[in-house]
Order: C-alpha cells, then sequence, then structure tokens
C-alpha cells in the first residue's frame, strides 16, 4: 500500500489505495474536532484518475463554500438532514407551517429520496418527488410547494456546512394548478345576509362578507375587543388549535415556537397572534353589524373565555362546525360557485375585497381593512366583474368621443 501512496504537493490532500478492497481513497485535512482530535474529509472511488477528481471537486467547493461544519459529513442522508432541519424548525416556524412542512417531509420526501446522500442529489431525485405526488393523483400545486419544502431544506443544509450540488437549487418546479376560487357574486351575497340576518347568530357571516374576517379570527373574537360605542372591532387574536409537541400526548405541552404570543383557552385550543403585524387591525362596524351585535350578547351561549360566537356550551366553536353552518346557510338559499360546489368561507373574503374595489376605495383602505401585509394580496383576492370591465370601457369610450349617441347614430343609418 505505501509503494501506491503518491507524492504530493503540500495543502492538495493525499491519494492512497485500499488494501482491503482496491478503492482508491482521496483525503483532505479539515482541522481539528471539538474534542481536539484531527478532522479529516475523505472521497472514495475505484480508480486513481476518479477519485483524484472527487478530491479537487470537494477542494473546490471548500474553497467557494467554506469548511463544511463538523457533523456536516458528505455521507448525510436527506432523512439524516430532514431530522435535523426540522427540529430546528420547530423553534421558530408558526405552529400550522411547521406542521405543513414537516408533512411534506414525512409524506413525500422520505419515502421518496430519504435514503440519498444529500452531495450525491441529483436534478432526477427532484423531479422523482414530483412524479411520486402525481402518481398519487395529487395536483401540481402540491408539487410545487413539496419541490419548495425540499428547496429550502436544502439551502438550510449548505449553510450548515453540507455539500449539496448547486445545480438543484435551480430546477424548473411544477406549475401550480389552476385555482377556480372565485368572489361571492353580489345578488347572493345579499341572499346570504338576508338569511343570516333571520337567525340569532347572524352577525357570524355578516362579519366574513362584509368585514372580511377570516375564520380564525372570527372564532377567536372576544367581546373585550368589541366597542358598540365606538363603533369598532379590534382583530388582534385569532383562534387556533396547537399541536402537542408528541402527538396525541396532552403530557407533553403544546408545539409553541420561540417568541409566538399564545393564550390557552381549553384543550388544543389558543388565543393566537396573526402571523403579521398588519392582520392587526381596527374593523370599524357598519350601524346594522352594531345593533346585530347588542342583540346577539343578550342571548349568546356564556362563553368563560368571553368569546362572540362560540359553540353552545360556550367552548371554543369547532372549524368543521363553523363551516357546516356555512354550507347549511348557502342549501338555504341555493347559493352555489359556479361550479355546484359551495363556497367555501374563505371566499366571502374575497367577496369583501372585490365589493371595495367596485367601490372605489382605494387600495391603502382595502388593505387596512382586510389586514394584509402587501398591495400584492389584495389584488390576488379581487375580482373584477364584468359589469366593473364594460364601465371601465365605457370610461375609455367616452374619452375616445365614442359615446352612445354616435353609436345609435351609426346604427341607425345601416342598411
Amino acid at each position: 500500500m505505501a509503494a501506491e501512496r503518491k507524492r504530493r504537493q503540500y495543502g492538495t490532500g493525499s491519494v492512497h489505495r485500499r488494501a482491503s478492497d482496491g478503492r482508491w481513497i482521496g483525503t483532505i485535512e479539515a482541522g481539528w474536532t471539538r474534542t481536539g482530535g484531527r478532522r479529516r474529509i475523505t472521497v472514495s472511488a475505484k480508480t486513481e484518475a476518479e477519485c483524484r477528481q472527487r478530491l479537487r471537486d470537494r477542494q473546490r467547493d471548500i474553497a467557494k463554500d467554506g469548511m463544511p461544519t463538523e457533523g456536516a459529513g458528505a455521507r448525510t442522508t436527506v432523512k439524516a438532514w430532514s431530522v435535523t432541519w426540522l427540529a430546528e424548525l420547530e423553534h421558530h416556524a408558526r405552529p400550522r407551517y411547521y406542521a405543513t412542512e414537516a408533512s411534506v417531509v414525512r409524506r413525500w420526501l422520505i419515502p421518496t429520496i430519504g435514503h440519498k446522500e444529500l452531495a450525491r442529489l441529483t436534478p432526477a431525485d427532484v423531479r422523482a418527488v414530483t412524479t411520486a405526488i402525481r402518481k398519487a393523483g395529487k395536483s401540481s400545486t402540491t408539487a410545487a410547494y413539496a419541490q419548495g419544502t425540499l428547496t429550502r431544506m436544502l439551502r438550510a443544509a449548505i449553510v450548515e456546512g453540507h455539500q449539496v450540488p448547486e445545480r438543484l437549487l435551480h430546477v424548473q418546479a411544477p406549475g401550480k394548478a389552476a385555482s377556480d376560487r372565485d368572489a361571492i357574486p353580489l345578488d347572493q351575497a345579499v341572499a346570504l345576509l338576508a338569511a343570516a340576518a333571520n337567525e340569532p347568530d347572524g352577525s357570524r357571516w355578516v362579519a366574513a362578507i362584509l368585514q372580511g374576517m377570516r375564520q380564525g379570527e372570527c372564532l377567536g373574537l372576544t367581546w373585550e375587543c368589541v366597542d358598540l360605542d365606538a363603533g369598532t372591532l379590534d382583530v388582534s387574536w385569532q383562534a387556533q388549535p396547537l399541536p402537542y409537541r408528541i402527538p396525541y400526548d396532552r403530557t407533553s405541552g403544546f408545539r409553541i415556537p420561540d417568541g409566538y404570543e399564545a393564550r390557552h383557552l381549553t384543550g388544543a385550543w389558543h388565543l393566537t397572534r396573526p402571523k403579521t403585524s398588519a392582520g392587526k387591525r381596527i374593523i370599524p362596524l357598519v350601524t346594522w353589524m352594531s345593533a346585530a351585535l347588542a342583540t346577539w350578547r343578550e342571548v349568546a351561549p356564556a362563553s368563560p373565555y368571553g368569546l362572540v360566537w362560540p359553540d353552545a356550551n360556550g367552548l371554543p366553536r369547532r372549524d368543521v362546525d363553523d363551516r357546516a353552518a356555512w354550507y347549511a346557510l348557502q342549501e338555504k338559499v341555493g347559493a352555489a360557485h359556479p361550479s355546484g360546489r359551495p363556497w367555501l368561507l374563505h371566499e366571502a373574503r374575497h367577496a369583501t375585497a372585490t365589493l371595495l374595489l367596485e367601490s372605489d376605495v382605494s387600495e391603502r383602505t382595502v388593505i387596512e381593512i382586510m389586514g394584509h401585509s402587501r398591495i400584492a394580496t389584495t389584488r390576488g383576492y379581487q375580482h373584477v366583474s364584468p359589469t366593473m370591465r364594460r364601465r371601465a370601457l365605457d370610461r375609455i369610450a367616452e374619452r375616445l368621443q365614442l359615446g352612445a349617441a354616435k353609436g345609435e347614430k351609426d346604427r341607425a343609418t345601416t342598411p
């Protein structure tokens, strides 16, 4: 074996042939371990030429990205790294976001490419995840999100010193599936609110359509945040069930990230802050809403948590029960999406944004009412109706002196 060692220039690493199996081994000195021992990075190959090439590739990566940190071995697999990544993500990600990322990792990434080493991943491996999702009958939106999760995980691995091929970060993601979400038409919105006016808790649905409040914001609204004298709602909290650290083990405590504000109610239910500071807002109440809330307060179930719209026992209303009541209201008036499905509860917010747009309300005001953090988000909720498009073209026609009188005159003279 000694005879097969090659003389080398200092700092370029060493290459030798292993006697046990004949493979060629390349070694780079990588400083010292935490315990004071010498640390080395190794590569291996069947031939000397291939081994030297791999050694040069590693040296180039080190020159570009720096020396990998201890523990960031070249043989670290996607599955092994995902455990570390999720453990760190848990400390700063919002519970619902963390649950989504963890679900993608465990359902799609680990079963498909979990056994692959980070350093040897290829674009084909990234596409394999998309293929698995499509074969399972899921949409391209699910595939696009899964690739985004993988990319975020790989970027974090690079920061920690793992060797990850950079080309993986530039693989074309699947296009998102077309969404059929739309705004509830005005006539249906009017019918829904008319039916809601006959229900004791009808103000719940007015809050969704008129005030643009999210489901969690409605279910987490407390009477202390309702100022009937000033005619305002303080939307600063939302109801949300938080996961236990160990699933189904109530003694394990809740998974609450650092700096996350949460007030425990009962069971898994908490009042939590909106995900952005823009979500905290003061919404004015129209006269009808103030009167409806005043009437509802007299007959609402007594809630030990002061909830405005609790369940019959005064406890937080389950989101599934809330949606069932929303669908029942639509069935009562015959309201439905053009496809025939019921309107999603979140589409009530689309209706709010669109009605504000039709009323020529400024974007800044819409943002304040809806609680969006960006104008782009607000625009995504607004849907331009045929009436609005016609009105816009009529205004342009008027400026171009193409008024109705001229059009009627032209038609009258046409043979």
